[in-house]
């Protein structure tokens, strides 16, 4: 961490205050308001999206304690002050209290809190509030690890006051409500999921961090006006931030926040007419060196702030390189991602079970897949990480300049055994000449996940092994379903589900599946 760490930490501009008000109320504290009919609004929601992930939450927490939803129910006033009690947490990361039979979020929440919070607002079928005290700590709940003086207002992180072996817990419960919630599969058919795969860094993993600032409504910025908040969006209500370090960054995306914050304050009217988002993207020069060092690298690494989104930034994963746009997508944990890449190839290279030639009963014999199709291939990561060995590895995207990117990491690589092809959705895999029972497929969508054309293509060419890698497990889940219910799918099973943690003290999660054709 950078040196502002430790002055952040000492000044939490937060009020979780640990103060013992008492026991768990069900009644409004003194001095609120009558509690009346609230008119509640309902929005259109994405499948897979937090509205319908938290709605499922939501109804197991209400049947587990056997309450029936009701949309006639007396609510608080805006800005009541109440006494809940957390009893879950979210995928979505709050914290989950139930009041006179309502659910209510508790952001920043921990299950066993005893709170004192205040009614934000009611959503159809929850209602919001945010925390004034924490009245009772939950044993799982350790304010003393918490890293940074904005959490608890700051939306960017929701599990700080976690040990890091609760946050892996929690993320893997989450994969396995997603399947049970999103897959329509018998849980027969779903393997018990695996322990989430940890990031070597918790805090100081980030090479990337986006902070940002309004500008005026009309005309450009003027001498006279204030500087404006630079940084990132509050929980509630929604604002952006002053925010001067982030200790989730590098060391180097650290140093960059400084830089840049300094750079809008002196060039404010002249080199910004609007709002902006900063880019603080980490890259890396590599140095080589005759002889290993103390540490057994042959190399030494200086790390850049990049902060143009046209500039090139470096990144290397074990001792292969990715040179791409600063601004365009890659993972944003260098930490995990030599172990990440290495648990994927292993998967993908699994030697596929087949029968031996000539037999006509059980005797077989094990044989790796010949070719790899990375579908979704970006600039090539899981091509170039995972094809080593194999006959063939094709890249696919709809996106020129990821295939260009992607082309450019291989050449630089010495991959030779690697192609890339773009591709619309619709033929995606239409140019590929050689049997799926002989190939591995790796997938890694985007969050909305495959959409049906490509499932049923999928299909179609019927890979022998699929590895599904995705950053939202619930639509991950609902995919994996189509597949296996699919009656070209029935013949794949699900060998295995993990998450993985590529964004420690959020509640995000990275999930990882396998499937074989076994039949």
């Amino acid at each position: 961490m950078g040196e502002n760490s430790s002055a952040a930490s000492a000044q939490k501009p937060h009020d979780l205050k640990r103060v013992n008000l008492g026991s768990y109320q069900k009644a409004p504290l003194d001095g609120t308001k009558k509690s009346k009919k609230r008119k509640v609004h309902t929005k259109e929601v994405k499948e897979g999206s937090n509205e319908v992930v938290l709605g499922y939450d939501i109804k197991a927490l209400l049947s587990s304690l056997n309450i029936e939803e009701s949309g006639d129910v007396e609510l608080p006033e805006r800005d009541a002050e109440i006494k809940l009690t957390v009893s879950k947490l979210s995928s979505t990361g709050e914290g989950l209290a139930v009041y006179n039979g309502r659910v209510y979020t508790v952001p920043f929440g921990v299950p066993g809190d005893q709170v004192t919070a205040t009614v934000r607002r009611h959503n159809d079928d929850h209602s919001v509030s945010k925390i004034i005290s924490i009245d009772q700590p939950s044993p799982d709940r350790d304010d003393s690890i918490v890293g940074c003086g904005y959490f608890g207002t700051c939306n960017g992180c929701q599990f700080q006051m976690l040990p890091y072996a609760v946050q892996l817990e929690h993320k893997r419960k989450v994969v396995q409500r997603a399947f049970k919630n999103f897959s329509n599969l018998p849980p027969e058919l779903i393997p018990e999921i695996g322990v989430t795969m940890p990031s070597p860094l918790q805090y100081g993993y980030r090479t990337k961090l986006t902070p940002h600032f309004n500008g005026p409504r009309r005309g450009g910025f003027k001498e006279h006006m204030p500087v404006p908040n630079i940084g990132f969006f509050a929980k509630d209500p929604a604002y952006v931030m002053d925010i001067e370090d982030c200790p989730i960054g590098t060391d180097t995306v650290r140093d960059g926040i400084t830089e840049r914050r300094t750079f809008v304050k002196e060039n404010l009217t002249t080199a910004f007419k609007r709002g902006a988002t900063l880019l603080l993207r980490e890259s890396t020069m590599r140095t080589y060196l005759e002889e290993a060092g103390e540490d057994g690298k042959k190399w030494i690494d200086k790390k850049l702030c990049i902060t143009d989104h046209n500039a090139r930034s470096i990144e290397y994963i074990g001792d292969l390189k990715f040179d791409n746009p600063a601004g365009s997508f890659f993972q944003n944990n260098n930490s995990i991602l030599e172990s990440f890449t290495a648990y994927i190839r292993e998967n993908l290279n699994l030697p596929v079970v087949k029968k031996a030639e000539g037999s006509t009963d059980a005797t077989e014999t094990a044989a790796r897949p010949k070719y790899l199709v990375d579908a979704y291939c970006g600039s090539g990561l899981f091509t170039i990480t995972c094809g080593e060995g194999l006959e063939k590895v094709w890249g696919i995207d709809v996106d020129k300049s990821s295939i260009e990117s992607a082309r450019k990491n291989a050449k630089a690589n010495n991959i030779e055994n690697a192609d890339f092809i773009g591709s619309t959705a619709e033929d995606i895999f239409g140019k590929l000449t050689f049997p799926g029972l002989e190939t591995s497929l790796i997938i890694d969508p985007p969050r909305k996940g495959c959409d049906k054309r490509f499932l049923d293509q999928l299909l179609d060419f019927a890979p022998k092994r699929v590895v599904y890698v995705s950053c939202n497990v619930h639509t991950q889940a609902r995919d994996i379903g189509y597949i296996l219910s699919d009656e070209k799918g029935k013949g794949y099973r699900i060998d295995s589900i993990r998450g993985c943690d590529f964004f420690p003290q959020t509640y995000h999660v990275e999930g990882v599946a396998v499937m074989t054709k076994i039949d």
